[in-house]
C-alpha cells in the first residue's frame, strides 16, 4: 500500500503528488498576488518570505519525489499507445517546468549573495550569485515558467478527468485510492 505497484500508486507517491500540486498552485497564487504589493503594504516582507520558504521545501520534497519515483515501480499506463508517449513527455515537461521554477525563485533570492531563511529554521545558502542581471533575468525566466507550468497542470488535471470520464479508465482513481485494483 506504501509502495507503488504495476496495478497502482502507493500512499507516499499519492501523497508526494496531491502536496506538489495544492503547494503549487499556492504558491502561484501568492506569487501573483505579491507583484501587486507596494512597498508600504504590511505583506511587502512577509508574502515574499512565506513564499521563498514554502519555495525551499517544495524544493526538497521534489528532490525526495523524484528520488522516490526512481526507485519504485511506474504502474502500467492505460490508453493507446500516443496516450502513453503524450503522457510520458507530459510529465517529464511537468518535472522540468517544476525544477525551472524553484531553480530561478532561488536564483532571485540568492542574487545578492544572502541565503533563504526558510522560516527560521534554517537556511539554505546562496551557492551561485553575483552574475550579471541574475535578479531581473531569473525573474524573468520564473514568472513565464511558472505560467507555462500552471498551463500544463491544468492541462494534465484535464487530461486525468478525460480519461476518468470519457475512456472510463482507472488514470484518476489510481492517484486518490492506493488499495485500487483493475476488475
Amino acid at each position: 500500500m506504501w509502495r507503488n505497484t504495476q496495478y497502482g500508486w502507493g500512499v507516499i507517491s499519492i501523497l508526494f503528488h496531491w502536496l506538489s500540486a495544492l503547494t503549487i498552485i499556492g504558491l502561484f497564487i501568492l506569487g501573483w498576488w505579491m507583484t501587486g504589493l507596494g512597498y508600504y503594504d504590511p505583506w511587502y516582507n512577509q508574502g515574499p518570505w512565506i513564499h521563498r520558504s514554502i519555495g525551499v521545501l517544495l524544493l526538497l520534497a521534489t528532490a525526495l519525489r523524484i528520488g522516490w519515483r526512481l526507485m519504485q515501480p511506474t504502474p502500467k499506463g492505460e490508453g493507446s499507445r500516443l496516450e502513453k508517449v503524450a503522457a510520458h513527455l507530459g510529465h517529464i515537461a511537468l518535472y522540468t517546468l517544476l525544477l525551472v521554477v524553484m531553480v530561478s525563485g532561488y536564483m532571485i533570492s540568492t542574487a545578492n549573495g544572502r541565503g533563504i531563511s526558510v522560516f527560521g529554521w534554517f537556511d539554505m545558502p546562496a551557492v551561485l550569485y553575483g552574475l550579471p542581471n541574475q535578479a531581473s533575468l531569473a525573474g524573468d525566466i520564473h514568472w513565464y515558467s511558472a505560467i507555462a507550468l500552471m498551463l500544463l497542470a491544468a492541462g494534465h488535471a484535464l487530461a486525468a478527468i478525460k480519461h476518468h470520464w470519457l475512456d472510463r479508465h482507472s488514470t484518476l482513481v489510481r492517484m486518490v485510492n492506493p488499495a485500487h485494483r483493475p476488475k
